[in-house]
């Protein structure tokens, strides 16, 4: 088989690696340019990536991908500890600080790696290059599907792109890893295909990123855990390579006054007001300003709908198939796992039939995948009411009725309080466990509302929203 992949993103890297391994010839085409020669610290400063806003913001390599690269491309974790990346362990934190009844046997499984993106993509395409069968052609982009005969009524077949030159690619199956802003879904449409059917949530969150270079001594330090969620903003603390730090503040996009904060000063004078944050940061030197990222609402795009696939020989997968809320760190974890789904099914006899191929994969990502991605955007469309009932004046307790956000916002406080509650939430953010399997034991339910009750509100300790406002006003 020929697969023709739109994108060199990490998920289209690694499908293509993977797939050639298998036997297929693969064809990466990229609009963007490569890295650039220099080795890691020249594709963090000089390489541009236009197409990903995401690019110099943090990212979690998590157990489930963590342990997708070692299994199945250990080469690009060669790659990124010839850089100077160290693996770690989710629990660090918790165990650093006397939180945890000591090492139990299954804790390796919560190995993990915080990555700055570029030196992340710089390893995989390091490895597809090298990569027997695998071809990546940068500066190329994707003009419009070619469409061949159809295999399913009034749905269009694809056989392949025209590229932004006039080039015919042509190949067995054309998988999109283009992004969030993927334009394969208007393609299709111009095909004929009523669709992709995508769903959108109107309010999102916006990020403000800064780098550290930690103080000397202090570069082996992790945070207690990652995220944290405060009255007004939530939080995620990443330790990188190279003895660098982020701190990242989440705040609704329709919190205006919060949008301060792209201004150093201002994001300097709200860290100070975060102990545990501004004790990450504050030993060390800042490297950047203010990294600022927009657009990251959930969506997810349906290609089979009513049972019938908008088209057939095209897929998507990444953040061509859904986007999540950055904060958890779930995307390059969601995109890597959908492309074993999909190198799975490729080995299977639903390969030979374009129809079945598109129903199978619709329903395998759909079955593992998207019930993640449903607890995740129920998630971010309670927490955004929460934090505008707070912002109202005078301000409004979010009660959203029945029991599961309560429990999800029990989980935030007291998940430090004990080593089983902990070793449950950590299973859900490594992607191991659904929250329905991870708490499935109504004594550990128990405990945790039990815990609950003692806290006293349902947020980290830390600044009003006043103290907060008056603190970004002034910086």
């Amino acid at each position: 088989m020929h697969a023709l992949v739109i994108g060199a993103g990490p998920t289209g890297l690694a499908l293509a690696v993977m797939l050639a391994r298998d036997g297929h010839r693969v064809t990466v085409l990229e609009r963007d340019a490569g890295p650039p020669p220099g080795g890691a610290e020249a594709a963090w400063a000089s390489w541009s990536r236009p197409g990903v806003t995401q690019f110099r913001h943090p990212h979690l390599l998590l157990p489930a991908v963590f342990r997708t690269l070692r299994t199945q491309i250990p080469e690009v974790l060669d790659e990124l500890t010839s850089m100077g990346l160290r693996p770690g362990n989710l629990l660090d934190g918790a165990r650093r600080f006397g939180l945890l009844d000591g090492e139990r046997p299954g804790d390796e499984c919560f190995m993990m790696m915080d990555v700055r993106r570029p030196l992340f993509e710089a390893a995989l395409d390091a490895v597809a290059c090298r990569t027997a069968g695998v071809t990546v052609r940068r500066h190329t982009g994707v003009r419009a599907l070619l469409a061949g005969r159809e295999r399913v009524s009034r749905r269009p077949h694809v056989v392949g792109v025209l590229t932004a030159d006039g080039e015919a690619v042509l190949a067995d199956l054309v998988v999109d890893a283009a992004g969030r802003n993927s334009p394969v879904g208007r393609m299709l449409r111009d095909l004929g295909a009523p669709g992709p059917v995508e769903e959108r949530d109107e309010s999102a969150f916006l990020a403000y990123t800064r780098y550290f270079r930690a103080a000397s001594g202090t570069e082996a330090d992790v945070p207690l855990w990652p995220s944290a969620h405060y009255e007004s903003v939530s939080t995620i603390s990443c330790a990188g390579d190279a003895g660098l730090r982020s701190v990242s503040f989440f705040v609704s996009s329709q919190d205006r006054a919060l949008r301060l904060l792209h201004r150093e000063q201002a994001w300097d004078a709200a860290l100070r007001l975060f102990p545990a944050e501004a004790r990450w940061a504050g030993n060390g030197e800042p490297v950047t300003g203010v990294i600022a990222m927009s657009g990251m609402e959930s969506r997810r795009r349906a290609y089979v709908v009513s049972g019938v696939p908008v088209a057939t020989g095209i897929v998507s997968i990444g953040d061509a198939w859904a986007t999540t809320n950055p904060l958890f760190g779930l995307g390059v974890s969601l995109g890597l796992l959908q492309a074993t789904l999909l190198r799975a099914l490729l080995r299977t006899r639903d390969a030979d039939d374009p129809q079945r191929l598109t129903l199978g994969f619709h329903q395998v990502t759909e079955g593992i995948l998207g019930r993640f991605h449903h607890h995740l955007g129920v998630w971010d469309r309670h927490r955004l009411a929460e934090i505008e009932g707070l912002s109202r004046q005078p301000p409004a307790v979010y009660e959203p009725g029945g029991p599961d956000w309560q429990f999800r916002r029990t989980l935030d406080t007291v998940k430090l309080r004990d080593p089983d509650i902990l070793r449950a939430v950590a299973a859900t953010a490594a992607l191991l466990a659904t929250p329905e399997t991870a708490f499935s034991d109504p004594a550990l339910v128990e405990r945790v509302f039990a815990l609950g009750r003692l806290a006293e509100q349902p947020w980290e300790p830390g600044p009003s929203r006043a103290e907060l406002l008056a603190a970004v006003g002034s910086g």
